[in-house]
């Protein structure tokens, strides 16, 4: 192997180190901003060494075909070494404000989805509300002035219709209500809503008994 390529895995492996501390910094930071369960930390400590495992020898294979020497092992120490010693506060400081940032950015996009869409359907909603109460109450006014405009000429047409439906209401009189009274057609209505009624309640209690079981 070349002094270039031994160089050049050296680097490699130092800024591997450094991407290393980036990464479980800001896995820290976000962990403890989420309020993660303590219970989840171990888990995702043995994910992060798996993943930077293979991230690293992706990089080795990369490099130098991935041989492994002692340089490769000093190369990641010392760049962890100088991550934590240099930009470990920075690191954190910046995903903090990253945090931030996101958490306002996503209160805005709520903020104004609320005032620009929920807010005016709100609006609109009430105004269309309040319109149709008014159409209502006032095509019941409407109704009202022309029952009142149309009465006259309707007792008139029914004064003047007398003859005919005069005789047609007492024959209704004289032979439906009398077979209505014979065969008991309310009593019957009434008994078949009842038992509909009944069958219906016992429907609901075996549904709600097989519930319970």
């Amino acid at each position: 192997m070349s002094l270039t390529v031994q160089w050049w895995t050296m680097i490699t492996m130092l800024l591997s180190g450094i991407g290393m501390g980036v990464v479980f910094d800001g896995y820290r930071v976000v962990s403890d901003e989420l309020r993660i369960s303590r219970l989840w930390i171990p888990i995702f400590d043995l994910l992060y060494w798996i993943a930077a495992t293979l991230v690293v020898f992706q990089v080795l294979s990369a490099s130098n075909e991935g041989e492994v020497r002692a340089y490769v092992f000093i190369g990641l120490l010392l760049g962890i070494g100088c991550y934590y010693w240099l930009f470990s506060k920075i690191t954190m400081q910046l995903v903090h404000v990253l945090i931030r940032t996101v958490r306002a950015v996503i209160k805005f996009m709520i903020r104004a989805f609320d005032l620009l869409i929920i807010r005016p359907l709100l609006l609109l909603y009430r105004i269309g509300k309040l319109l149709f109460a008014f159409l209502r109450a006032f095509a019941i006014f409407l109704f009202k002035i022309v029952v009142q405009l149309v009465r006259p000429f309707w007792l008139l047409a029914a004064w003047m219709t007398k003859p005919i439906w005069k005789p047609l209401l007492r024959s209704w009189k004289r032979w439906v209500n009398p077979l209505i009274t014979k065969w008991r057609i309310p009593e019957r209505v009434t008994a078949l809503r009842t038992g509909l009624n009944k069958l219906w309640q016992r429907w609901k209690n075996r549904k709600q008994e097989k519930k319970d079981d």
